[in-house]
């Protein structure tokens, strides 16, 4: 039955008036809309509209960057992290420095997949190697990603928070720090009571006010090198406790620094003071242990379904390097653009930023969305890149989306937003691919969606 309505619904798409309600409703004076609807096992095009034109998709672009990873890198890909050391080792005491060298992994202490007491596990890794003492430093060699951090495409209110924080060769706890508050009486400043995990060096200046309102308007702002973060907008009245995230401030020294107290903790005695190594060295290394991530099927699986920018901007990342040997973002964006290109699609209309969608200056067309979802298709990996999408009615950022209708549990799809912006780009059962991407409204989010909604179920009305 859910096929007849399906196809049914994608029939209706043809009637030139079907989507005029859309367009003529109040807050869409301003906006834009794009859309395509096309039949996988005809080639046929059910309908369009601005099909060509570019739009912002936001997280509809992490489409993007886990299909091209799959195809370069392949679903069994792992990253890998090394730990490695110089100098000599003689009856138990280095003399030279422990590197951890990073591999571009975002599940490292991750709560995502990860094991957030992995430093631990790697301590005794090193000792059992049998270093008792190192007569150097413990070095966190993020040499593989440059310095830059975050894309100078983001917007600054969104740089420091949680869901943007710097994109480092090494990654630790989801590169999330939370900040407990104390909030009291309107008007007051709340308190901050602690932060998870703990940096010693960080110096929060509270800027917060409290207000009588249900949800927090809290915003981190600082550069990625620094540890000054400063706190500003509302949180509610009367919480005794009350969670903020925003970024770790200097991810790799922090990492450093981690890496340091657990090796202190388990009896290894250290002579020097963490330090980060941002650029490569010609010095020979030993290697002790190497570390290998979950599988890329299981790591584009929470970049869909969950929207995980960190993940995505890793995967991003690291695709540079199929050109470079150090990995830079904007290299990343020629990378993923030739290789469309190379396969047929046409990239006039792919301006590409990032790899997560948090760039408002990102504008792909609908019918670029379509044809790599065609593509995929006929993929070898097509089942993992499937299988790695929420579907509307059920799970992830769409459990939501289309829930109720004929249509909940037959669309696999990603959904993208921010303000002004509202997109949807997947699969209509394995038979329709589809695109449907808005810009620039100013009635209620609720409204777009369930318009959105009605032209994907309109037979059924």
């Amino acid at each position: 039955m859910k096929k007849t309505f399906i196809t049914i619904t994608l029939l209706l798409f043809v009637s030139a008036g079907f989507a005029q309600p859309f367009f003529n409703k109040k807050g869409m004076e301003s906006a834009s809309i794009g859309y395509v609807v096309k039949n996988l096992k005809t080639g046929s095009i059910v309908h369009q509209r601005n099909n060509l034109l570019s739009f912002t998709p936001a997280s509809v672009t992490k489409l993007i960057t886990t299909a091209t990873a799959l195809e370069i890198l392949g679903k069994d890909f792992t990253f890998k992290t090394y730990i490695e050391y110089d100098g000599e080792l003689t009856n138990g005491v280095l003399n030279g420095n422990l590197y951890i060298r990073g591999g571009g992994d975002p599940t490292l202490g991750s709560y995502k997949m990860g094991d957030p007491r992995f430093m631990l596990s790697w301590a005794k890794i090193i000792k059992n190697a049998g270093i008792k003492e190192i007569r150097g430093a413990v070095i966190a060699d993020v040499s593989l990603y440059d310095q830059e951090g975050v894309s100078p495409k983001w917007l600054w209110e969104d740089i420091a928070n949680y869901y943007a924080p710097a994109i480092f060769a090494l990654s630790i706890f989801d590169n999330t720090c939370r900040v407990t508050l104390r909030s009291g009486a309107e008007g007051s400043i709340p308190e901050i009571i602690s932060h998870k995990p703990f940096i010693e060096d960080m110096n929060l200046h509270n800027h917060l006010v409290v207000k009588n309102i249900k949800s927090d308007s809290a915003y981190f702002y600082g550069s990625p090198l620094s540890n000054e973060r400063y706190l500003f907008g509302a949180v509610p009245i009367n919480k005794k406790e009350f969670i903020i995230k925003g970024d770790i401030p200097n991810l790799p020294l922090f990492f450093a620094k981690e890496m340091d107290k657990n090796l202190r903790n388990i009896g290894i005695k250290i002579t020097q003071q963490p330090q980060v190594l941002f650029k490569k060295e010609e010095k020979k290394r030993k290697t002790i242990y190497c570390h290998h991530s979950p599988k890329l099927s299981r790591i584009i699986q929470e970049i869909n379904v969950k929207s995980n920018n960190v993940y995505a901007e890793h995967l991003f990342k690291y695709l540079s390097l199929q050109k470079n040997s150090i990995a830079h973002s904007a290299v990343s964006i020629g990378v993923v653009k030739y290789f469309w290109k190379q396969k047929g699609l046409n990239v006039e209309s792919l301006f590409l930023q990032d790899g997560s969608g948090l760039s408002p200056k990102n504008k792909i067309s609908a019918q670029f969305f379509v044809d790599l979802l065609s593509y995929m298709r006929l993929s070898k990996n097509f089942e993992t890149f499937y299988n790695s999408l929420p579907i509307a009615g059920e799970s992830g950022t769409i459990r939501q989306f289309l829930s109720g209708t004929s249509l909940s549990g037959s669309v696999k799809a990603k959904s993208g937003s921010f303000d002004m912006v509202q997109c949807y780009a997947g699969y209509l059962s394995d038979q329709y691919a589809f695109a449907v991407l808005t810009n620039n409204f100013y009635c209620p989010r609720r409204e777009i969606v369930r318009e959105i909604e009605r032209l994907l179920t309109q037979s059924i009305r």
